[in-house]
């Protein structure tokens, strides 16, 4: 299974936010969304990636900033991307060496969506079950 089979299904949708716009403004758009993370686009380019927990550490820092400071100052500008072509094991891994939870998704440097590791988990989840009903499905057949 591969990034490709995960978009097909949950949609290419990617919430962006520009840079120059407020921590306090990118923690709205992640609840309103119901999400982890945006990715920081200006003018079709991409700039870094900010989540709930640039957002939080910010906070404990001094709740006030979140007002203040740009998602410029605290996004991370050092992305780590997936293919659509990469397997999910392969991805699984990269975003445990990391420690990251969500991912953009390039091809041929644009942007075509982005997953969290809560999609790889349940494509991997409904992957296995799937292979367990066929195995089932097989064993009951040569029983019977």
């Amino acid at each position: 299974m591969t990034i490709s089979d995960i978009l097909r299904t949950k949609g290419r949708e990617v919430v962006t936010i520009e840079p120059g716009r407020t921590v306090l403004d990118a923690m709205r758009l992640l609840v309103h969304h119901n999400i982890g993370a945006v990715v920081v686009v200006e003018g079709g380019e991409i700039h870094g990636i900010l989540s709930e927990r640039d957002g939080l550490r910010l906070a404990a820092q001094d709740p006030g900033l979140i007002a203040q400071r740009r998602v410029a100052d605290i996004m991370t500008t050092s992305l780590i991307t997936a293919g659509p072509n990469d397997r999910l094991h392969h991805i699984m891994d990269v975003m445990t060496r990391h420690r990251v939870r969500h991912l953009p998704v390039i091809e041929e440097s644009e942007l075509i969506g982005i997953v969290s590791i809560g999609d790889i988990v349940n494509a991997c989840r409904a992957s296995a079950e799937e292979e367990n009903d066929q195995l089932r499905d097989y064993i009951r057949g040569s029983i019977a």
